[in-house]
């Protein structure tokens, strides 16, 4: 069997009397999509930002490669190949895809006691890397705010494949999307995912969990309601694990199927 590149075994995370995890458990296979599902207030913000070093877990195990690890900061998780695309991105609009791309690990070339930003090299690394992800840049110095929302998705994306990622953390990449955007975005998910990298797909959207999952994992109020494989589960019963799908299903009775 595969080992997974991660492993978080029973985590629990409590800020003081409140418990926003209670025990949860998910792994993540090589070239695998795990889509972690849950309403607002189900602890998938929580989940992943203790995934992803940003908080310590109060009780429970994380495992990198069957390996116990501990996460002091975000940086700890991205050096272990753990890597996060937050819903806002940490983009500024008005800079160049090619300095959004590299903020912070900026290319240079020395002249003597000088360092000046290669531009020549981070300009042709980031069209090399947008073009493999689908997306075909009119120009490397075209402002991020410039592009659509699932073009923007896809340069965190590419950005962090590039920088190492083993383990890719999407939190709701296509929650502010259109249709197509939606499509282009799911569309790089499956392309990530076939070079082996392990995808978290943080999703309240079954749909779009569907489409690109091989796995699904529920939460409900800091607590994990099972696991299952694609093909194990059908969407209705998906939605109906979550929070709101026994109310739905009650409220489009009660107005008759016009929900």
């Amino acid at each position: 069997m595969t080992k997974p590149l991660i492993e978080l075994i029973d985590i629990q995370k409590h800020f003081g009397p409140v418990i926003a995890l209670a025990g949860v458990s998910v792994s993540v296979l090589p070239g695998e999509c795990h889509c972690l599902l849950g309403d607002n207030g189900a602890g998938k913000s929580t989940f992943i930002k203790t995934m992803s070093g940003v908080h310590k877990p109060t009780k429970g195990k994380i495992l990198i490669d069957g390996e116990e690890v501990t996460f002091s900061s975000p940086r700890d998780a991205m050096e272990a190949g753990v890597a996060t695309v937050y819903q806002d991105l940490a983009m500024i609009p008005l800079m160049s895809v090619t300095r959004n791309f590299w903020m912070g690990r900026e290319p240079v070339r020395k002249f003597g006691p000088l360092q000046l930003f290669d531009f020549d090299r981070a300009n042709a690394v980031t069209l090399e890397e947008m073009a493999k992800m689908g997306i075909r840049l009119r120009s490397p110095d075209q402002a991020v705010g410039t592009l659509s929302g699932g073009e923007r998705q896809t340069v965190a994306i590419a950005r962090a494949v590039y920088f190492g990622a083993k383990v890719l953390i999407l939190d709701e990449p296509t929650s502010a999307l259109g249709v197509r955007q939606t499509a282009n975005v799911l569309a790089t998910i499956d392309k990530v995912r076939k070079n082996g990298i392990g995808i978290v797909f943080i999703t309240h959207n079954v749909r779009h969990a569907m489409a690109v999952g091989d796995r699904f994992t529920v939460l409900n109020r800091g607590r994990t309601l099972g696991t299952a494989k694609r093909g194990e589960i059908q969407p209705e019963e998906l939605q109906d694990m979550m929070a709101g799908g026994q109310e739905l299903a009650a409220l489009e009775g009660s107005l008759g199927g016009t929900v």
